[in-house]
């Protein structure tokens, strides 16, 4: 608490880190801290997801082994090795159950990370009913930026440039064996299954 800013009656502070969803300790901690606590998850496919946290890896650390070497503890057996962060990440289910021990699923937003991409005007559309805000961002403030592959947020009239995501974003994913990737996919579809089942939202990886 001691390190979220001062909000007055009629404000809301805002806080986001990508590991609280998978810290075994955050779910305790913030309903220690405030129960009343909404709490918005944005999940996309767990193996593009996966590439992606690789990919982000190797341009810091270009040394590492490759994709395939560390996604499987066997790759002749393909056992999937699940104490890897990236593939770990991705099993939604397992981090979700953890939440559920301290918040009811009316206290979560769970919003699709492809949609966001596609649609950012419509999934903003449900963030801010869900914050029960004024729908203020609407399609007028985003466009399509053809060289990052993302929407960008145009500033407000008058403003300076339009943002766009950094330049950690929008990178182009090696080329993955297609075998790994169905592999991966195999491994993650009752996991898939069983949140689609928990949240009541489909989200159509498969």
């Amino acid at each position: 608490r001691s390190l979220m800013p001062r909000t007055l009656e009629g404000q809301i502070t805002m806080e986001k880190t990508p590991s609280y969803f998978v810290t075994k300790e955050a779910p305790r901690r913030i309903y220690n801290m405030s129960r009343d606590t909404k709490l918005i998850v944005v999940v996309r496919n767990p193996v593009t997801r996966a590439i992606s946290d690789y990919t982000q890896t190797l341009s810091k650390n270009p040394t590492i082994p490759s994709f395939q070497a560390l996604a499987f503890k066997n790759l002749s057996t393909g056992l999937i090795d699940t104490s890897w962060s990236a593939v770990r990440i991705g099993i939604y289910a397992k981090h979700l159950d953890n939440w559920l021990q301290y918040f009811p699923l009316s206290k979560f937003l769970f919003v699709s990370g492809e949609r966001l991409v596609s649609d950012p005007a419509g999934e903003m559309g449900r963030v801010q009913d869900f914050l029960g805000l004024k729908r203020v961002v609407t399609d007028k403030h985003f466009y399509f930026n053809e060289t990052k592959g993302f929407p960008c947020l145009k500033k407000p009239e008058g403003g300076s440039k339009p943002r766009c995501l950094g330049k950690s974003k929008g990178r182009p994913h090696p080329k993955i064996d297609v075998q790994v990737v169905q592999r991966l996919r195999e491994f993650y579809r009752p996991f898939n299954m069983k949140f689609y089942q928990m949240t009541g939202q489909d989200f159509g990886w498969d």
